[in-house]
């Protein structure tokens, strides 16, 4: 009888009003349920999470390379004349290859490849077009050429919706902390 005069563990349960009765209604979590995965989904899961590493690596340089062409293009309001412009853009680049330069020879070619992507994706221009603006034409044909002989392209333009969507769907996975 011990037993009988405890009073049982109560917790709120919402509930609606249908006519004259009144229906609770609890949420539970979504569950997914999947099959065994087959051999050629092994593969798509292994491209995947390959992907993934790769892009969490470069996605933190497409971020500040974004920041930092927009700092350099507000500053250069500042100079009027082509050579002040000039050395500003190369100290500019030094500070940038002092910080950035071992980091980014590390990169495997597919990492580089990624990169240039996502360059156009966080600044609009393609990394072609960037050289261009801050270095010149020249200068932009000779690293067009060098990526060519190491099958890149440095006129590569992001697509999120065709040929870049699992990248474009990792990024968001990134910036909502899904990843």
């Amino acid at each position: 009888m011990a037993q009988d005069d405890e009073k049982p563990d109560l917790f709120p349960v919402n509930g609606e009003v249908f006519h004259i009765d009144s229906l609770p209604y609890v949420t539970i979590e979504e569950i997914v349920v999947e099959t065994k995965p087959t051999l050629k989904y092994r593969r798509k899961i292994r491209r995947y999470n390959k992907l993934v590493r790769k892009v969490k690596k470069v996605y933190p340089y497409a971020v500040i390379a974004n920041q930092t062409i927009a700092e350099i293009e507000k500053e250069m309001v500042n100079y009027r004349g082509g050579r002040a412009r000039k050395e500003f853009v190369e100290r500019e680049e030094e500070k940038l290859m002092e910080e950035f330069e071992e980091k980014l020879k590390k990169l495997s070619f597919s990492e580089g490849r990624i990169l240039i992507k996502l360059i156009d994706r966080e600044t609009g221009k393609t990394s072609y077009e960037l050289i261009k603006q801050l270095r010149g034409n020249f200068s932009a044909f000779f690293w067009q050429s060098i990526a060519r002989m190491f099958g890149s392209n440095l006129k590569s333009e992001y697509d999120p919706d065709e040929e870049d969507r699992m990248i474009e769907n990792i990024i968001v996975r990134i910036e909502n902390n899904e990843l």
